[in-house]
Formats: C-alpha cells, structure tokens, sequence
C-alpha cells in the first residue's frame, strides 16, 4: 500500500510549490506519491515538455511523481485527467473524457457544482471517476453527501465508475490530510494508473477510510450533511463579510486573509 496525495497543483499553473518544493513537503510527511494536475490551458508544447522531465527528474525510489493535467471545460465544469499530459484541443467535457480514456490515463469530474449534476447524469460519455471530496472545494470536515448519492446513480450506468478524494492543493498553508491510499506493486504511472482503474484505493482522513466504490452508510452521509451545512454556512458569512468589507473601500489585512483561507479550505 502506497500513501499519497491527489489532484495538485504546482508553479507550472497557479499553484503555490513548485515541484522540487512539493516533494520535500511531502517526503517529509512520510508520502509516497503525489498525482499532478495541474491546469492545462496554462501549457504550451514547451512548458508541457519541462513539466514532465521535471516530475520524472524528481521521481525515485523514494518518491514518485505522477504527471497529469486538469482540463477547463464548458459552463466551468473541470475534468482530471490523471496521467495524461497531451492536451485535449477542445472544452467539451465529453469529447474531453474520450481524450483521457484513449490516451490510457483516468478521468476524474473534478468538485462537480451541485448546479452540474442534472447536466452530468444527461452525459453519453461517463468519466471513470467522480471527486467525491475535494477539501479545497467542499472544505476539511465533510464531504457533500449529494455527492455520493450522484456517483451511485452513475454507476447504475456504469458500475465501474469510482469516488475520488482529492486535496486540490495550490497554497502553501492549505489542508492536506486527506491521503490517497493505492494498492499496487510500485507507484509508477503505470501500476497507480492501473490500480485507479480496478478501484483499489481509499480516501483517507484520520480514521475515516473512505472507498473506492462510494456507497457510505446513510447514518454517515446524514453527519457529512450536517457538517458540511455549518462549513457552508460559516463561508457564507465569510464572503458576506469580505464583500462589504469592500464595499467601504477597505480589505481584509493579509494575515487574517490567510488566516481564513487556512480555516475554510
């Protein structure tokens, strides 16, 4: 069993790491893998290329890069592509997915706005995965459990299409105990890849195991829902606060700015 983080951005996108800096964070944590995504529509041929000598150059025994790319597409939907790194040439999210499938990495919808869900179960083309918590997005202490409950309707269409946890890491000081738990021989880009695929992984966070498959007991959905209303709510007020605090030609000091973005991502 490897342990690692998933979904992360580095410097080669609007994350705050670079790579070399990613590995020591995470080295020193006692990690085994870190799976990049970093944004596509920031790359071109060159860029690309530097980016992934640069994850392969900083990839031993000890630690491993996996390089991937997250596509922008249409009505902001984003799509993981984890262990592809050619760019996709379009922003439909569909034909997106197929680049990812024929190009033999994962595909991941990334955080899916509750809004997309309708839009989402109308889709010929499923991913192969689903974010079912992203702790930048849906914040450190739950998950939404309307979430899951998407991923079980999908996989009545596609009973191999999986839960995800990912960290969505870009800031230095953001949370990061969310652990991917992979079962393969060795975290190269080929066994983690193929271990993704037959779904022999867990999210973890503390004692919470979280699987791959995504079917929770409603007991623990209805505490993910109560905690993730409250979280919800205290951003709410947050950017209430943020909003008139701008209204009055003022901002937020930097410390307490990062202070907050500590707390509520």
């Amino acid at each position: 069993m490897f342990r690692g983080v998933i979904h992360c951005h580095s410097t080669y996108s609007d994350g705050e790491f670079t790579l070399r800096e990613l590995r020591e964070r995470f080295t020193a944590e006692g990690l085994d893998f870190v799976c990049m995504t970093d944004h596509a529509e920031h790359f071109d041929e060159a860029s690309l290329r530097a980016y992934v000598e640069e994850c392969e150059a900083l990839s031993d025994a000890r630690f491993r890069f996996v390089a991937g790319l997250e596509y922008n597409c249409e009505r902001r939907m984003h799509v993981l592509g984890y262990g592809v790194t050619k760019l996709a040439g379009t922003t439909d999210p569909q034909a997106v997915i197929r680049h990812i499938d024929a190009e033999g990495g994962v595909s991941v919808i990334a955080h899916p706005m509750d809004s997309m869900f309708e839009w989402i179960e109308t889709f010929e083309t499923l991913p192969r995965g689903v974010e079912a918590w992203n702790t930048k997005y849906d914040g450190r202490y739950a998950p939404r459990p309307a979430t899951f409950r998407l991923i079980q309707r999908l996989r009545e269409r596609r009973p191999d299409l999986l839960a995800f946890y990912g960290t969505d890491l870009h800031w230095r000081k953001q949370y990061r105990r969310l652990v991917f738990n992979v079962n393969c021989k060795e975290p190269t880009r080929e066994h983690m890849i193929d271990a993704m695929k037959r779904g022999d992984f867990a999210g973890v966070k503390d004692k919470l195991e979280l699987p791959s498959h995504g079917r929770l007991p409603e007991e623990l959905l209805a505490r993910f829902g109560t905690m993730s209303a409250r979280y919800n709510r205290v951003q709410k007020l947050f950017k209430r606060a943020k909003r008139m605090s701008g209204s009055f030609g003022k901002s937020l000091p930097a410390p307490i700015k990062a202070q907050l973005r500590r707390l509520f991502s």
